[in-house]
């Protein structure tokens, strides 16, 4: 099973952010796109939707950006890849129509290894994936970009 580039990059925005030491000063869409070199466009999406659904805190405005919504602890990552993804349907015998369908068992074995797949996500949550943090934050590059400060 492959997660799309949205899962996947909204997975690695939220790893970059459960890393990251306790700061003052709100993430930004443009370091996450330095830091992974991603579409602004792209980055603006996730980081939307993943406000939306929670995992964010998103502040609008010219000294708005955001931050984790929640606690590492609280991410799980098979709830989170189910929301992000658009289909989790294995494989789509209707389009072209395949003859076969009527009495294929290929759909039922794919069907129960996304359930497997998805069962082994569901056993951890974003802290279990930077567990490793100290490893993790030595990978990322030296940023240009200022970082805002929180106004109280």
């Amino acid at each position: 099973m492959q997660l799309t580039r949205y899962t996947d990059y909204g997975i690695r925005t939220l790893m970059y952010l459960a890393i990251q030491p306790e700061r003052e000063t709100l993430f930004r869409i443009s370091e996450i796109t330095q830091v992974f070199d991603l579409s602004p466009n792209h980055v603006s999406k996730i980081v939307h939707h993943l406000g939306k659904l929670g995992y964010l805190k998103t502040i609008r405005g010219k000294s708005g950006g955001f931050r984790l919504g929640k606690s590492p602890k609280e991410i799980n990552i098979g709830q989170l890849v189910r929301v992000l993804e658009n289909s989790l349907t294995p494989i789509d015998c209707s389009k072209p129509y395949c003859r076969l369908t009527p009495s294929c068992q290929l759909w039922g074995v794919l069907a129960e290894a996304v359930t497997a797949y998805l069962t082994v996500l569901d056993q951890y949550s974003l802290a279990d994936i930077v567990s490793n943090n100290h490893e993790l934050v030595k990978l990322l590059p030296e940023l240009s970009i200022p970082v805002l400060e929180l106004s109280s």
